[in-house]
């Protein structure tokens, strides 16, 4: 749905019909004539008595900036109340991770890796020639109901560079051993040989791709979303899930501290990991920027209003980089936006989005 083009081209809003009028400027002469006006009106049976009058005038005047005060502070009061309400609204927002989308060197060969060693089904494939790239949506479910990848092949472009930013993927599966000898068997990669993660009793094991994404295999038993993390790592992390919280409307599931290997991780999703896609940002003791190389690409979201979630963002101090409103040729109506550490994120209208799908 939410193409990617080579390296960093983006979508620039267009602003249509927007026109301003400047407010009319009023001569100074006028200006004096009114003011006169105006205090011979309020006062005029005190004119010829000086300090009185001019005491007067200044009470007021401080009456009137009292007033001017209040409309202020009620014009303040209300602005506020309807940040509020939109912050308070991102809580309610039907929100689904939709798929993460990232560039590849071979298409052929990541969806004959995908499929045979990983288990996952191809979707959809679409070619645009006129823009030289080519789209693949692979996961473990329909499109409408599960979180998949989408990848991204522009032609001519072999070879990404994935950076030191971009974690990895999470797969669960039911026998970690099991999957990691089929990957073996045709010539995958296996970075990691199966057993407990650290300071814990999870079974897991790492493998990459053809193009160097790494994946871990998480042992877990039947689930609904067996494509299930994203990990990405983070210079602040509790600057990172206040954002989420905020302006994504995530829950943080978890947070875990590893001292002994100087790192933490935060889990945030929509729901339940074991039922669930989630967020895995990853803190490293000491690492505030990361390189996010030109490899991975976004996030794509769910929302029920691309225009309020902008605005969400906004409040919450991320940078919406494609203002919302619809993609030229199809009306899905998006908006993008980058988090605090410059990760991309892309919301997408529901019913936009399953309109796409049909």
């Amino acid at each position: 749905m939410a193409r990617i083009v080579p390296m960093a081209s983006s979508i620039k809003p267009s602003l249509t019909s927007l026109k301003f009028s400047p407010t009319p400027r009023s001569s100074p002469t006028l200006c004096r004539q009114v003011a006169s006006l105006h205090l011979s009106s309020v006062i005029p049976q005190l004119q010829p008595f000086g300090l009185r009058t001019s005491k007067l005038f200044k009470e007021d005047v401080s009456s009137r900036a009292v007033i001017v005060a209040g409309n202020t502070n009620t014009t303040q009061a209300s602005t506020a109340t309807t940040q509020e309400n939109v912050l308070e609204w991102v809580k309610q927002d039907k929100r689904r991770m939709l798929h993460v989308v990232y560039r590849v060197g071979d298409m052929d060969r990541t969806i004959k890796f995908y499929t045979e060693c990983l288990g996952m089904k191809l979707m959809r494939k679409r070619d645009i020639p006129e823009e030289r790239y080519t789209n693949a949506f692979l996961g473990y479910g329909p499109e409408d109901s599960h979180f998949v990848i989408e990848l991204t092949y522009n032609y001519g472009v072999d070879k990404y560079d994935i950076g030191s930013g971009f974690g990895h993927f999470g797969i669960a599966v039911e026998d970690v051993a099991k999957t990691v000898d089929l990957i073996k068997a045709k010539g995958g990669k296996v970075t990691r040989e199966p057993g407990p993660v650290k300071g814990g009793n999870t079974v897991i094991a790492f493998i990459e791709d053809p193009d160097g994404y790494k994946f871990e295999l998480l042992e877990r038993g039947p689930t609904p979303e067996p494509l299930c993390q994203v990990m990405l790592r983070v210079g602040d992390l509790d600057r990172a899930i206040e954002f989420y919280e905020k302006a994504y409307g995530m829950e943080l599931l978890r947070k875990r501290d590893n001292p002994e290997y100087k790192y933490t991780i935060a889990m945030l999703g929509y729901g339940p990991e074991d039922k669930n896609a989630v967020m895995e940002l990853t803190y490293n003791y000491g690492v505030t920027e990361y390189d996010k190389g030109n490899a991975y690409a976004q996030i794509a979201i769910g929302t029920d209003d691309v225009y309020k979630t902008a605005e969400a963002v906004k409040l919450s101090g991320g940078k919406v980089t494609r203002e919302p409103g619809p993609l030229p040729g199809i009306n899905t109506k998006i908006t993008a936006c980058l988090d605090p550490d410059g990760w991309k994120t892309v919301f997408v209208d529901n019913i936009d989005f399953l309109k796409e799908l049909e």
